[in-house]
């Protein structure tokens, strides 16, 4: 063993300690590890940073562009509705459905963003269901993992994976290549979660727990507006049509306050928030707030030209993402006391409804358009979220309180979801039939992304998880100077003189569970980057196909379930689901062992040896 391998393998060591400790961040180790290289004399400058110019770097960052364009349009939270909608009361079909769709959202897009996505959806299914949400955040945690061994963009260990075999002068992996054994892992990670539910039960009530923050419900529940609430379409008779909202005044002569206009648009749903200058088409639905739910009986529909429609629930969780509530307080300098909420004009001046009004903690009912405001007074006012949130910037007049759960779950360009799918679809193709190389692919995804306006500049290198990034650059020096110096090589012979007369099985197994163990104090990434390269090796050294063994290290880089701290995903769920440590060791590690068991059949006949 020559000096410069025993400074790279002391090096390593320092590194995976300081990983353990999580002093300094990973991302600040890796920066340390990229100076003292050259240091030591093993890599050059050009060899230490050579990870800021290589294509899987790129195609990571990339992919959390896209991933923060499918969140911006709302796609995943919609997916999130979708799924509270297809749940029902069966706490057995939420489970699947959650884990089906963490899994499958996840192959495209960060696990840990998916994830941290699917809580609150999951949390507030839990609370209408009466379910411990301890039931249900670790099979969403376990489900997020797995979503990295259904793609080839799915996680970052994949692509280092297949960065190695590139660099050894091998065809990598295709985009689904990992896909039918991920597929099997998925299919099993459901019947186990579904038998080992049961270990996971809630530690009680936690007084110390923060209190639940207010939803778009509380809110019209505090101001009465559920009775209220009505769906109203404009038949192409109706003396409404091609009529400003301003010219009308519904509100001062019915008593009827239109928030919002559903308009029919090809192949979508449009919704256009109601202002002065809104003129109303045939076939609008109005979203209405009556100032009295008797007036529907007043005749009032008919000499309007309405057909009342259908409302399954409140229009607010509807249309959640885009129509918002917000309570509003008049701070002490505010000149508004006195006013008639009809001399606010707060459509005109801020596209926002005033729909509710509260004082000395009563509601008050009727047309409240003339009611003169009191220091006292609570406004709740209804519009877009971006209208409210520019509220707040009015601190001299108006004071917004804190806003509902439900604004966490906004996507500032829902109308350009479509888009979004388009650009995610191109990628897709482009990766799947290998007409550019998959950065490239990634790229145009990122272009069209952007063409499209689902995604701005400023919120796209925002979206990109830099510390990642930077701990697989100040990673990839490893391998390199563990070749150059002989490590890799010393690692493979003392693997196949142990194991080289127990048959490819056993060899495989072996990398899964070295890697695993590894994952276990280090990231999954930087796993990846420190095997990879030892089971390409290996496998040239048994004269055997280096395909099954590097994909072995990647199946088993995202099978961190055995611990709290092993992945971001896992750590994510800790709290909500009011975990121990040990409760990951309990249902983790005999997960663990059964995907090693089923990745070691079924590598070998996806990819033979």
């Amino acid at each position: 063993m020559n000096h410069q391998l025993l400074w790279v393998l002391a090096l390593l060591l320092a590194a995976v300690t300081l990983f353990v400790l999580n002093k300094p961040r990973m991302d600040v180790v890796a920066l340390l590890v990229l100076v003292a290289l050259p240091l030591i004399g093993v890599l050059d400058i050009q060899q230490s940073l050579a990870g800021f110019s290589d294509p899987s770097v790129v195609l990571i960052a990339a992919l959390f562009v896209i991933g923060d364009g499918l969140v911006r349009t709302g796609i995943a939270y919609r997916l999130g509705d979708w799924l509270v909608a297809r749940a029902g009361s069966s706490e057995t079909r939420l489970l699947v459905l959650l884990m089906l769709a963490a899994a499958g959202l996840g192959s495209v897009m960060s696990s840990t963003g998916v994830v941290a996505i699917f809580i609150p959806v999951a949390l507030g299914v839990a609370a209408r269901l009466k379910i411990a949400p301890a039931r249900l955040m670790m099979p969403l945690a376990f489900a997020g993992l797995i979503s990295g061994m259904l793609s080839l963009v799915a996680t970052a260990p994949n692509l280092v994976v297949h960065s190695e075999l590139r660099r050894a002068g091998l065809e990598g992996f295709g985009f689904f290549s990992l896909t039918p054994v991920g597929l099997a892992v998925l299919a099993l990670g459901v019947v186990y979660m579904l038998l080992t539910r049961h270990w996971l039960t809630p530690r009680g009530n936690d007084d110390s727990a923060a209190v639940p923050r207010l939803t778009l419900a509380d809110l019209a529940t505090a101001y009465q507006l559920n009775e209220r609430e009505r769906r109203l379409k404009v038949r192409a008779d109706s003396p409404l049509v091609q009529q400003a909202l301003n010219e009308l005044e519904l509100r001062k002569q019915y008593g009827i306050n239109v928030i919002a206009v559903e308009r029919q648009r090809r192949f979508r749903t449009l919704l256009l928030m109601a202002t002065g200058n809104t003129l109303l088409e045939p076939g609008d639905v109005l979203l209405v707030d009556l100032a009295s739910p008797a007036i529907g009986l007043l005749g009032a529909y008919q000499e309007l030209g309405l057909e009342p429609l259908p409302l399954p629930a409140s229009y607010y969780s509807l249309h959640a993402h885009q129509l918002g509530l917000a309570e509003v307080a008049l701070p002490p300098e505010s000149k508004l006391p006195g006013k008639t909420i009809q001399e606010l004009g707060f459509r005109s001046r801020h596209k926002l409804n005033v729909v509710g009004l509260r004082r000395d903690g009563r509601a008050l009912e009727g047309v409240l358009v003339d009611e003169k405001l009191k220091a006292s007074d609570m406004l709740l006012v209804a519009g877009e979220w971006k209208c409210i949130h520019q509220l707040q910037g009015q601190g001299r007049d108006f004071l917004v309180l804190s806003l509902p759960a439900e604004v966490d779950e906004v996507a500032p360009t829902a109308r350009k979801a479509p888009y979004a799918l388009l650009s995610l679809a191109v990628m897709i193709v482009l990766m799947v039939s290998g007409l550019v190389p998959n950065v490239m692919a990634a790229l145009i995804g990122c272009l069209l992304m952007g063409a499209f306006r689902c995604i701005d500049l400023d919120s796209a290198y925002r979206a990109i998880h830099w510390p990642t990034l930077i701990l697989i650059v100040g990673m990839l020096p490893f391998a390199h100077a563990l070749q150059q110096t002989g490590g890799i090589d010393l690692a493979v012979k003392g693997l196949v003189a142990v194991l080289g007369n127990a048959g490819p099985y056993a060899m495989l197994a072996s990398l899964f569970i070295v890697t695993a163990l590894i994952g276990l104090f280090i990231s999954n990434t930087a796993t990846a980057v420190l095997m990879a390269p030892v089971a390409i090796a290996t496998a040239q050294q048994l004269g055997m196909s280096p395909y099954p063994f590097a994909m072995i290290v990647a199946l088993a880089a995202s099978a961190a379930f055995m611990t709290p701290i092993s992945s971001p995903v896992n750590t994510l769920v800790v709290g909500p689901g009011q975990y121990r440590f040990g409760d990951f060791v309990k249902v983790g590690v005999p997960f663990t062992i059964l995907v090693m068991i089923v990745s070691v059949f079924l590598v070998p006949l996806v990819f033979p040896l």
